[in-house]
């Protein structure tokens, strides 16, 4: 992975350190004004809308970058990929909020844990189980989405899934995340199915939301809206949208 930034001793940025931090200013500029507008089509003050930068693939030096842009939450989508950089940054001195993005092994709920401000893709019961036991035995409390299938096809057949529990199982899920001591549950979490209209997933996902909050008034995030499509999850009503390609450009292989 690649190393942190070079500064100089007033602690700016040098050489291609500054023309980075140049490009993610121009992109965050860009995606910000997409929010507001996005905000003000759907009659919501800009405020609701928390951005989370998506940096998977993304060195370490990119989140100094965005810290001095301003931004504070972070989302990774993979515990082998964010583990190094949680690290590099807590030897910069940097705290960022992270997410955890992906879906997330029972084997990695320990490490995971020990550094996730929030988990977007709680989707079973049995990580439900493990998260809570390893969140307490880290003293934490981890705030927890229920990963929602907007999937139209029938489960099980061969075609594409995004992942998540179906409608029908969330209800389950969201009680069981409220019942566990090192868990808080904090909303619903979800993509739009491949190949389908973002818009209509999304409505589904609001309605889904509205019967979690019913039960759980605490529960009002809903994690919905990547680059290509956050101004419809906006219009449904996405208090947190997930954005990599928009910000950072396009993605890179990762290096260990």
């Amino acid at each position: 992975m690649t190393g942190l930034a070079d500064n100089r001793p007033d602690g700016t940025p040098t050489g291609g350190d500054a023309r980075r931090l140049a490009e993610l200013a121009a992109n965050l500029a860009t995606v910000r004004a997409r929010i507001e507008a996005a905000c003000a089509a759907a009659g919501r003050p800009p405020a609701e809308v928390e951005l989370i930068a998506v940096t998977k693939t993304f060195p370490a030096s990119d989140i100094v970058a965005l810290s001095r842009l301003g931004i504070v939450d972070i989302g990774e989508n993979t515990d082998q990929e964010a583990g190094p950089k949680v690290a590099a940054c807590a030897l910069a001195g940097l705290e960022p909020r992270w997410h955890f993005v992906g879906q997330l092994q029972v084997n990695k709920t320990g490490h995971v844990a020990s550094y996730a401000h929030m988990v977007h893709s709680v989707d079973r019961l049995r990580l439900v189980e493990a998260l809570g036991r390893r969140a307490v035995a880290a003293g934490r409390v981890i705030s927890c989405l229920v990963q929602v299938s907007l999937d139209s096809t029938v489960r099980g057949s061969t075609g594409p899934h995004r992942g998540g529990a179906a409608p029908e199982r969330v209800s389950e899920l969201a009680a069981a995340i409220a019942a566990e001591p090192g868990l808080a549950l904090a909303g619903v979490m979800a993509v739009p199915p491949l190949g389908e209209p973002a818009r209509p997933a999304y409505a589904r996902l609001r309605w889904i939301a509205a019967a979690v909050r019913a039960a759980f008034p605490q529960a009002a995030a809903i994690s919905a809206g990547m680059s290509a499509d956050l101004e419809p999850a906006i219009a449904e009503g996405a208090t947190h949208v997930r954005i990599g390609t928009a910000l950072l450009g396009g993605r890179r292989p990762f290096v260990r």
